[in-house]
């Protein structure tokens, strides 16, 4: 299937496999009955308590691995879940590996996608591809979807760990129509001064400076009659920050502003594969946010495909005007739910951490059921307010609004932006990160996709049925 996943029914009957043995410290002394003598030395003397994350590697009478010992730790909720597999993902040696045992409220698809999770490495440009451990999937694994699920992952964070220079907006536009042809999906783009004609001023404008043209490009799969479901991401695939540049620092990462984008497509490609009974129109905004004679500027006022007239505060505040006029076109497709996904805002980070994202819905009724799927996926996010009075923050004395305002609330002003182009049907905007400072169990440094398997999984369960 994959060099970190293959299905039992596909191992080969002489292939050498390690048992893997997940356990907890209070089922330390039961794990231990089930090795030898010199074994259970062995792992007494290398201090192993079953403490999270520990691995001892105990050894058979040649010397070889006979087993793995893994630490789960005592029941702490999220800090203690499925998801800490990813570190055998990450150090085991090359080789085949079961799990054996695990504690028991553990999910066993969900243990095997932490394991596909923690053995990603973004190895496009290292002369030697590493070779990751090779997990075997059982039934109860849920082989098919779990592999698809971390397929998707995988190929988000790859777009993400991308530099700029690779993964500008025409290979972007790339990426989405291999996806796009690999489901038997269809789609369109709009394309640089095309972009006005057709009434898309706001995306046009923050990518016009750059060497390649901004777009918007639209992807279409699934069955006409079945429930519409729309998303949508910001593919700024680089943000210099326009002519209010960022720093150093700030501008070190920036090729992970695309991050939203990289989400729709990691969704849009779990939902195809599960073949999800819904009509799919995922839109990418697309373009670079550069400097140039011809850059937009702090004091412009935008035209936008809603309708409404936008004051430039500042250039760096790009991606909730490309995203605002995807998410105008694509209210127009009357969709049962529209979602976004965006690295928007700082604020954000300052208010949740890089790994935590804020979520805002304009209906109640999906959030709690959401948010349990975040829960059980050991996927989560927290839920935020659109607090109406601070779009007083957004007031211009020249325009209908302006595009960032005060230093408060900043996540919460940019989502309240987005929500006057979202339209009146159920809408949710995720703040993503999208990136990894540093690595830790299932997730290793770099790229990341964030909420993406949580949503996946409520739209699975019902969650186009949970709106009102």
């Amino acid at each position: 299937m994959s060099a970190y996943f293959i299905k039992q029914a596909d191992l080969e009957d002489a292939q050498a496999v390690i048992a893997v043995h997940i356990c907890r410290p209070d089922g330390l002394d039961a794990f231990l009955e089930k090795l030898s003598e010199p074994q259970k030395k062995y792992v007494i003397a290398h201090g192993f308590k079953a403490s999270a994350g520990q691995t001892v590697l105990v050894p058979d009478v040649r010397g070889d691995v006979a087993c793995v010992a893994f630490g789960a730790g005592v029941e702490n909720g999220f800090a203690n879940s499925e998801l800490q597999v990813g570190v055998l993902g990450q150090n085991l040696g090359e080789g085949f590996y079961r799990i054996a045992s695990a504690p028991a409220n553990w999910s066993t698809p969900l243990t095997a996608t932490a394991w596909g999770m923690g053995a990603y490495k973004f190895s496009k440009y290292l002369k030697k591809n590493p070779t990751p451990p090779t997990l075997i999937l059982t039934d109860d694994m849920e082989a098919d979807e779990t592999w698809a699920i971390v397929r998707a992952l995988h190929n988000g964070r790859d777009y993400i760990n991308t530099p700029a220079g690779d993964m500008g907006p025409v290979a972007l536009h790339g990426a989405a129509q291999d996806l796009a042809d690999r489901f038997g999906a269809s789609l369109t783009a709009i394309v640089g001064d095309d972009l006005l004609s057709e009434n898309y001023p706001m995306i046009h404008a923050v990518g016009r400076a750059a060497h390649e043209a901004p777009r918007l490009v639209e992807l279409v799969w699934g069955d006409a009659s079945a429930p519409h479901l729309a998303l949508v991401g910001k593919g700024i695939t680089f943000d210099t920050g326009g002519l209010n540049m960022k720093g150093p620092a700030g501008m070190r990462i920036m090729k992970k502003d695309m991050g939203g984008a990289a989400h729709v497509l990691a969704l849009a490609e779990m939902i195809m594969a599960a073949g999800l009974p819904v009509r799919l129109h995922a839109f990418l905004a697309i373009a670079e946010n550069a400097v140039s004679a011809d850059a937009f500027r702090p004091g412009d006022v935008l035209s936008s495909r809603k309708g409404l007239t936008v004051e430039i505060d500042n250039t760096d505040a790009e991606g909730r005007l490309v995203l605002g006029d995807a998410l105008t076109r694509a209210s127009e497709g009357k969709p049962d739910l529209l979602i976004d996904f965006a690295t928007l805002t700082g604020a954000a980070r300052v208010a949740l951490g890089p790994t935590l994202a804020p979520f805002f819905s304009n209906r109640e009724a999906p959030v709690a059921s959401l948010l349990k799927s975040g829960d059980t996926h050991a996927d989560p996010f927290w839920h935020m307010p659109l607090w109406a009075p601070y779009m007083s923050l957004l007031k211009s004395p020249i325009a209908d609004m302006k595009n960032a305002g005060s230093g408060f609330a900043g996540a919460v002003t940019a989502a309240l932006f987005l929500q006057k182009f979202a339209g009146e049907q159920p809408w949710m905007h995720f703040d993503v990160y999208g990136w990894n400072p540093t690595a830790s169990a299932a997730h290793p440094q770099g790229g990341e996709i964030m909420t993406a398997r949580a949503v996946f999984h409520w739209l699975k369960d019902g969650g186009l049925e949970k709106l009102s």
